[in-house]
């Protein structure tokens, strides 16, 4: 009999990693990952594509196994007791997985009858209605949308009423309206005390987020609640904006105290760590040729460009070797 379980959870974390490491091909993907998800929160797992974030999920959830580290997930081991965590956690991958030639009520059904639902007809109807779902049961699911097919998706991941729910990119590929819909539906189940992992790589996202960890080349860079992350970074940020930004920015890269420039649609956003430095940088072209500048806080966008800049990508050849950066949390 195995330790761990419902009772043994407590207040203690839905998720708790330590070290978690995984290779492919002798490539190092996760590098000794650390990770704690509080009970009912939305956890945003963030970084760019090919970080590593998939990989971790599935360590995290028992659908891989990792080649290093210990943890548990809903107070099992993420090793030995795989087959309950994957009982009690709805996953919902980047792709569509579901039966694209059976009707949204048919999948709904398959996937209540692979957890030995009780009640299935009521629970698939109650999934159809609490997902818009019910007029558009009949319709297959291949010839949906990409904003239909996620809602399918996430109805499909949650008929089990899972204590977690794993969300990896599940707003790829879908316009705008439907990822602000898709955001509200997982809001609701969080205030129902469902815990939430969300990965993405949209910044957007990351807002909506309570806590925030960020993977880079499979080594995590910060971890903390999502309003403190540019604070914990020490990044301070000017608001600069011109008649030509294109000059501006030439102009301003690279100047003392000026660590990075990106352009946010009519104004750039000039930051660093040595405010003094960065200050009289941008000062000293205020009130030139129409040029102003105003101090800004430092969003969670800046605060991750400044992060990836010191990333090393871990399959390039210049990696092997490398200190590991300091976490930040």
């Amino acid at each position: 009999m195995t330790d761990g379980g419902p009772d043994a959870v407590g207040e203690m974390p839905v998720i708790d990693v330590r070290n978690l490491t995984k290779r492919f091909g002798g490539k190092l993907v996760v590098d000794n990952f650390d990770m704690a998800v509080p009970r009912g929160a939305i956890y945003g797992f963030l970084g760019p594509n090919g970080s590593g974030k998939t990989t971790t999920i599935r360590m995290m959830c028992g659908l891989l196994t990792p080649d290093g580290g210990t943890g548990k997930c809903l107070g099992y081991d993420i090793v030995r007791d795989a087959g309950e965590i994957k009982s009690r956690v709805g996953y919902m991958t980047q792709r569509f997985s579901l039966y694209e030639d059976l009707s949204i009520r048919e999948n709904l059904d398959f996937m209540a009858r692979m957890y030995r639902m009780p009640d299935r007809r009521r629970r698939v109807s109650k999934a159809l209605e609490d997902l818009g779902l019910a007029d558009r049961a009949k319709q297959l699911a291949g010839t949906l949308s990409g904003g239909w097919k996620q809602r399918l998706a996430l109805a499909a991941c949650m008929i089990h009423d899972p204590e977690l729910l794993l969300l990896d990119e599940p707003t790829a590929g879908v316009d705008p309206k439907a990822r602000r819909d898709f955001w509200h539906e997982i809001r609701t189940l969080a205030d129902r005390g469902v815990t939430v992992l969300v990965s993405t790589h949209y910044m957007d996202e990351a807002v909506q987020c309570d806590h925030i960890a960020y993977i880079a080349y499979g080594r995590k860079l910060i971890d903390g609640p999502a309003r403190e992350i540019p604070a914990i970074v020490g990044l301070f940020t000017f608001e600069v904006s011109g008649p030509d930004l294109r000059v501006l920015e030439a102009e301003l890269t690279g100047a003392p105290g000026v660590e990075q420039v990106a352009r946010f649609g009519s104004v750039l956003h000039v930051s660093g760590t040595d405010k003094a430095r960065l200050a009289a940088a941008v000062n000293a072209l205020d009130g030139e040729g129409g040029i102003r500048v105003t101090e800004r806080s430092t969003g969670l966008e800046e605060a991750f460009i400044h992060l990836m800049i010191g990333a090393a990508d871990n399959f390039s050849e210049s990696f092997a070797g490398q200190t590991p950066p300091q976490v930040l949390s």
